[in-house]
């Protein structure tokens, strides 16, 4: 026993001694790693404390012709006053660079395709994408033939972002020299650039028709048609009716792929390139709201406009607030950084906002080719040009693209490797005549015919404008080029000669109204043209039920005032999900469920009123079951494919499926169309991972919204300390408050004529993109919780919220 226990304590002593090293390593490793990690911290706060804009004070700007003065207001939003405009907008591009710098060069390498040059291999695919469509050749085509008085502006512009390049090159904003690099000079080509990117954004019709084509090769054309409207009898004007689901049909057998199809693979990485899957959100189209009301609607009898954009969600924001004044130009509302002038808002006689037209600027043709590679036209056979693009990739080699172009436009093979066709696209950008960016003329008109002339070239993107003014109007105006196809639009890609353009739908047969009798103008992306329409925009109008909300609620009220827009722009009211919880509900019932979960969700439906709030649990269930109807309709029929599903309108048909029931849709485990939506719910409530009692389950915990730095983010210590963290929120895609978790409002505004300083306008988060900045989240309270503030315009509402005043000197 004792021999026993000095052997042990031998071998303890002989232990100890390694324990105590193995200990006090692992402790200096976590010493060093605490060190590292709080000087990091301490180091990349310091740059972003060095990097704060000067506010107050003088500063100098070469270039200008006389001092320019620049105060900001309580949210930091620049009203800029300068004595001629080639100072304002030189001075425009300086305070936007203060704010928003590294955005604005990042903007500008998204757009041309050089995020891998920065951020390494995994941006390659993105990067090549950018270069096969030539955006960057683009733009620099459309800056070489800009009217004279506009490329003048642009320089100004760029001159005054250059300025604070050079004036700050030892005080970059903390993302430059996280980064390790330096911005190169600004470029009037990179304004356009940016503007393009928004165009870009907002045409994305090629990728959808690449995938119909191959959910077409599987559904055959009648089953097709069901999951691609083009119209609703809920639009408004009325258009085209819907098909009759209820209509006798003979069964249609899956159809085999012939392999002629883009493949899964390439849709599949395509839309990842491009910006994600949409399994989630199926109508995370780029969307909005805008609407005008008449004096005969206020209580004032003077006119409201109201607008918010919906955009995906940046940090910094997309829109940058500013107030532009020199003499008789005064114009203010939101820019986009790195592009001058203001793109939505007011000056003293009008005001305008947008909501996205959806035209169809985009087609893809199917090349004919020979053995000595070239295409066929109707000239006869030509050879590809040929562009050489290359791309650098930080931390890899470089990497050498070779860009072909017919006569339509650029070949897609190099984004579609496994293609067998020659696929060329012709886009709107690639024509001559698109080349103005008539945002002067726009901020510059006092009245309806003044705003009309300056959007008549307005060629990109294509939009719903509405319009007020001082006196008393509102309008309507459609803009943008769309191609004038007179055999129609076809929604997969072109074999034949008979779907050429034949130019532009001319501006004057846009769709148009100004003054209508009612009082009442609305836009949210459904369908704007009448049935005897005679040209087609496109074919991929969104959904109604915004518009139709809208609609409905200006009609039923009098006497409104400006503080009930927000109550507009924030409702959370959807028809149709109130309608999928009685037809989920009653489902349900019939389908003689007896799991208690399930008679839960029924009765928490049926007596649900349709609000999407934060606490809902209803919403939280009929969210649930719509998100699990897809896979569970679609997969059957399409298998993986299934996944390439995605509408404007894809709500709608869900609607016309959910409440039509037609039998050849109904998958054939179901033996009823009850059993399979209460299957939906079944599943939505599993996948979900709903709590037991499903009265705790609610809306906004299961669709937060979550906000994130592009690069911040990225650092776990950061990333809520520089973003907003996951954040319950209310609204789904059908309501007027039309969000996702990273998707929604861009800005909301509201224009009153009868107190121009009560305009209100207010962005996500905020005006600067410095963390440290006072002005960084100042206004990310209001748009949460649906609240706003007034944007000051006067000079004596300007001087009275003045916080800070800045004086540029030549």
């Amino acid at each position: 026993m004792a021999l026993g226990r000095t052997v042990q304590l031998k071998e303890e002593k002989r232990r100890h001694p390694i324990l105590r090293f193995f200990v006090g390593f692992v402790f200096v490793i976590i010493v060093a790693l605490l060190v590292g990690v709080l000087g990091g911290a301490w180091w990349l706060k310091h740059a972003m404390r060095d990097s704060l804009p000067q506010l107050d004070g003088q500063a100098r700007l070469p270039g200008l012709s006389v001092a320019v003065n620049v105060r900001r207001d309580q949210h930091g939003i620049p009203h800029i006053e300068a004595a001629t405009l080639d100072d304002l907008f030189e001075a425009q591009g300086y305070v936007t660079a203060q704010d928003r710098l590294w955005q604005m060069d990042m903007a500008r390498r998204l757009a041309a395709g050089e995020l891998a040059e920065l951020l390494g291999k995994n941006l390659l695919e993105h990067d090549r994408m950018q270069r096969v469509l030539q955006m960057r050749a683009t733009a620099e085509r459309m800056t070489a033939t800009l009217p004279e008085r506009d490329r003048r502006y642009f320089e100004d512009y760029a001159r005054g972002v250059n300025a604070f390049i050079d004036s700050h090159r030892e005080h970059l904003p903390a993302e430059f020299r996280l980064l390790r690099y330096r911005p190169k000079a600004w470029q009037p080509v990179d304004s356009v650039l940016i503007g393009l990117n928004m165009v870009q954004i907002l045409d994305q019709h090629w990728q959808d028709k690449l995938s119909r084509e191959r959910i077409e090769s599987r559904l055959g054309p009648t089953l097709s048609a069901d999951l691609y409207p083009t119209g609703s009898w809920r639009d408004h004007p009325p258009t085209v009716a819907p098909p009759d689901l209820t209509a006798p049909q003979q069964s249609i057998p899956d159809v085999p792929l012939d392999e002629s199809q883009t493949s899964l693979q390439d849709l599949l990485r395509l839309r990842e390139v491009i910006g994600g899957s949409r399994d989630v959100c199926r109508e995370c189209n780029p969307g909005s709201n805008e609407w005008a009301i008449s004096g005969a609607h206020t209580a004032t009898g003077k006119p409201i406009l109201a607008n918010d954009m919906h955009l995906s969600h940046n940090i910094p924001n997309t829109w940058y607030e500013v107030d532009l004044k020199s003499g008789g130009f005064h114009v203010a509302g939101v820019s986009i950084a790195g592009v001058p002038f203001v793109i939505a808002g007011h000056n003293n006689h009008i005001a305008w906002g947008y909501t996205a037209l959806y035209g169809d600027t985009q087609d893809i043709y199917v090349e004919q080719t020979n053995a000595q590679n070239e295409y066929q036209s109707a000239s006869g056979w030509h050879a590809f040009e040929h562009t050489k693009e290359t791309i650098h990739v930080r931390g890899g080699s470089d990497v050498t693209v070779d860009v072909e172009r017919s006569d339509h436009g650029v070949v897609l093979n190099p984004v579609l490797p496994n293609e067998r066709r020659t696929l060329s696209l012709r886009w709107v950008a690639y024509d001559s005549k698109a080349n103005r960016l008539p945002l002067f003329d726009l901020n510059s008109a006092t009245d309806w015919e003044s705003f009309r002339q300056a959007v008549t070239d307005w060629w990109a993107p294509t939009l719903n404008v509405i319009y007020d003014d001082d006196q008393g109007h509102i309008g309507y105006q459609a803009i943008g080029y769309i191609p004038n196809r007179p055999t129609g639009i076809k929604g997969t890609p072109i074999a034949d000669t008979q779907h050429e353009w034949q130019g532009f739908i001319p501006f004057d047969q846009m769709p148009s109204t100004f003054d209508p009798a009612n009082g009442i103008l609305a836009t949210a992306n459904s369908r704007v043209t009448p049935d005897n329409y005679p040209y087609q925009i496109t074919l991929e109008w969104a959904s109604p039920y915004r518009n139709e909300r809208i609609w409905k609620w200006l009609s039923g009220k009098d006497k409104l005032t400006p503080a009930e827009m927000i109550t507009l722009q924030t409702d959370t009211y959807s028809e149709l999900d109130e309608e999928f919880a009685q037809r989920f509900a009653y489902a349900i019932d019939h389908a003689k469920i007896t799991d208690a979960r399930l008679r839960q969700a029924a009765d928490l439906m049926r007596s649900w009123d349709g609000v999407v709030g934060v606490d809902s649990a209803p919403a939280a269930i009929v969210a649930a079951a719509k998100h699990a109807f897809w896979p569970m309709l679609l997969e059957p029929k399409l298998g993986d494919d299934a996944k390439l599903y995605e509408w404007a309108a894809s709500a709608f048909a869900q609607e016309e499926i959910v409440m039509h029931a037609p039998a050849q849709w109904l998958p054939k485990d179901y033996a009823t169309w009850d059993d399979f939506l209460a299957a939906c719910v079944s599943r939505g409530i599993d996948e979900g991972h709903a709590p037991a009692d499903l009265r705790n389950w609610h809306y906004g915990d299961k669709y937060p919204v979550d906000l994130e730095h592009p690069l911040y983010g990225l650092i776990p210590y950061f990333k809520n300390w520089t973003g907003t963290g996951a954040q319950p929120q209310s609204g789904d895609l059908t309501t007027v408050k039309q969000v996702d978790r990273t998707f929604g409002p861009s800005q909301r505004f509201t224009m009153d004529w009868s107190n121009i300083d009560g305009s209100m306008e207010n962005i996500v988060m905020g005006e600067s993109g410095n963390p440290l900045s006072a002005y960084y989240r100042d206004q990310w309270t209001n748009w949460y919780h649906g609240t706003t503030f007034a944007l000051p315009f006067s000079e004596a509402a300007v001087a009275a919220s003045t916080s800070h005043t800045l004086r540029l000197l030549p």
